[in-house]
């Protein structure tokens, strides 16, 4: 997609939302109810912005909604556009290149991820400190627009480390509320840090590929972010990327995996999620 194309979806975001945007968030699946709760919310359905995809996937509800979360303007993505439904990479990050080109500078991207670690259970959230992306494509791949960033950008530090040890220290603060309360029987972490390894999909890992990602130092694994990871360090943007946890790899539980143990793990774990993103926004 080129700068043109973005230029033109930010103008016509920025006619149905005339204040500055300071963050981006993207909702993975099953997360898709904080945009919900936006206060002064414009919601505009993916097929109206000029060049944007559609969402095809169960839990993406296929929308954009710009609103304030504690006084702090957000855009939030309700749902993404996948590599596995078929979309080209140029698709797949374009939303983020419209989100540069609007001069968003902070980027939180969520998912939900498959635990490599048998310690790390459903309804965890990881702190991405790195990745690993054996999608089998880059998305810079092809002719670069330097007014989108440099043709050979630096990915040491993909997740900005100042976002995540403030997102770390407010996941133990509500652990500990929560067990003040007695909402946990056990002061137990809801937040660990790991490193997202992204594969193409859209089937489930088999058991022995479950085991070489574990050996290659993958704590969890998706089907997206990555791409979006990358496009923002592309345009300077900081980014904060957190994965909940919806199952166990392959092999690792003994029973299949399907999508709605994936929705259903998001349900489970919405209420603490919102409230760690409420936070987290009001501090970055």
């Amino acid at each position: 997609m080129s700068y043109e194309k973005a230029q033109e979806a930010a103008e016509f975001i920025r006619s149905k939302y005339g204040k500055e945007i300071e963050i981006a968030l993207v909702l993975g699946s099953g997360l898709g109810a904080f945009a919900n709760d936006l206060e002064n919310a414009v919601r505009i359905p993916y097929e109206e912005i000029p060049h944007f995809a559609r969402s095809t996937v169960e839990g993406h509800a296929g929308q954009l909604v710009i609103g304030e979360v504690g006084g702090v303007s957000v855009a939030v993505q309700q749902g993404r556009f996948h590599y596995y439904e078929g979309y080209e990479m140029e698709q797949v990050m374009f939303p983020m290149r419209t989100f540069g080109v609007l001069g968003i500078k902070k980027v939180i991207l969520t998912n939900a991820a498959g635990s490599l670690r048998t310690s790390m259970k459903p309804g965890t959230l990881m702190l991405l400190r790195d990745h690993l992306n054996l999608m089998g494509v880059n998305p810079l791949r092809g002719a670069n627009d330097e007014r989108f960033g440099p043709r050979f950008p630096d990915m040491t530090q993909v997740y900005d480390k100042e976002f995540q040890a403030m997102a770390y220290e407010e996941g133990k603060q509500i652990s500990q509320e929560r067990f003040e309360k007695g909402l946990d029987k056990e002061l137990t972490p809801i937040m660990l840090r790991g490193i997202y390894c992204a594969l193409s999909g859209p089937t489930y890992e088999t058991p022995a590929e479950i085991r070489m990602f574990r050996f290659i130092g993958a704590d969890a694994v998706g089907m997206s972010t990555v791409p979006e990871a990358i496009a923002a360090r592309h345009q300077g943007m900081k980014v904060l990327g957190i994965s909940c946890i919806t199952n166990l790899g392959a092999g690792l539980s003994g029973e299949a995996i399907n999508h709605a143990e994936v929705m259903e793990t998001g349900a489970k774990v919405a209420e603490i999620f919102k409230e760690l993103l409420r936070r987290i926004i009001s501090k970055i």
